[in-house]
């Protein structure tokens, strides 16, 4: 790391090293020991979980979020015939954060994160009841 001057790590995704590593006290020492020596060495580190299932109740294969100074979690939903993306920040170690759940998406204009989706219940669970009108969401010519 000191020789390339490397400070961002990105390990997409656990899951593999679950693969490698089935038992779960394993992994969870392997990722704390990783992870200390990145931020020893000053690098930003990025990790992803892929939960199983796209909608609906959706579980991690393990949970390392102990370990994170951030938590992002990216869910789908389905809002008006159509599967959206919301995106809600659930960690952060140090000082405070937003707690809304917000809708997002990409383009190839790059990312928009849309208004508050304050007129859903159960987003994150992946089954949300809508009680609004549709402008809360964003529209295609937001892009």
């Amino acid at each position: 790391m000191d020789r390339k001057q490397i400070k961002t790590v990105i390990i997409d995704s656990i899951n593999g090293y679950q693969a490698a590593m089935p038992e779960e006290s394993a992994l969870v020492l392997h990722m704390h020991e990783l992870l200390l020596y990145l931020n020893r060495q000053g690098a930003s580190t990025f990790m992803t979980v892929a939960q199983h299932g796209l909608v609906g109740d959706m579980r991690s294969p393990v949970d390392i979020t102990y370990l994170a100074d951030s938590v992002i979690l990216l869910r789908y939903f389905e809002a008006l015939g159509q599967v959206r993306r919301a995106i809600s920040i659930i960690k952060k170690r140090t000082g405070t954060h937003e707690s809304t759940i917000r809708e997002y998406r990409i383009s190839a204009n790059g990312l928009k994160i849309g208004k508050p989706l304050e007129a859903f219940q159960g987003v994150l669970r992946g089954v949300p009841s809508y009680f609004g009108d549709k402008k809360p969401l964003l529209e295609d010519d937001d892009l």
